[in-house]
């Protein structure tokens, strides 16, 4: 099994969580998050004041997956999230050791 940390815009969201859902990935834990990376900030005017935003708002998407289904949800999760410009977002992949459904006790592919 794999975990998948889509660190995503906020407003490609609903494009990455209907494309996942039409192919059958359905179980997602999403997050509000601020960071930064290449995209540096974003410089704004209000009022006559120049001001820079350091920590830019994103979206943060956390899945469990089975490894056979972990390269057809990455395509999908790149294609839908993708807008070409800097700031896009990065995909975080790692192993998951066990998953153990609480309310079952289901170990393994059976609990996710």
């Amino acid at each position: 099994m794999k975990r998948i940390v889509a660190v995503i815009r906020e407003e490609k969201f609903q494009d990455v969580k209907n494309a996942l859902l039409e192919i059958g990935c359905e179980g997602m834990n999403v997050s509000n998050v601020k960071g930064r990376g290449r995209q540096v900030g974003i410089k704004e005017s209000y009022r006559g004041s120049n001001y820079c935003i350091d920590l830019i708002p994103k979206t943060r998407i956390e899945l469990i997956v089975k490894q056979e289904d972990l390269s057809k949800i990455t395509d999908v999760i790149i294609e839908s999230a993708r807008t070409g410009e800097v700031g896009d977002g990065k995909i975080f992949i790692s192993d998951v050791e066990e998953v153990i459904r609480i309310r079952t006790g289901e170990k393994g592919s059976k609990a996710i």
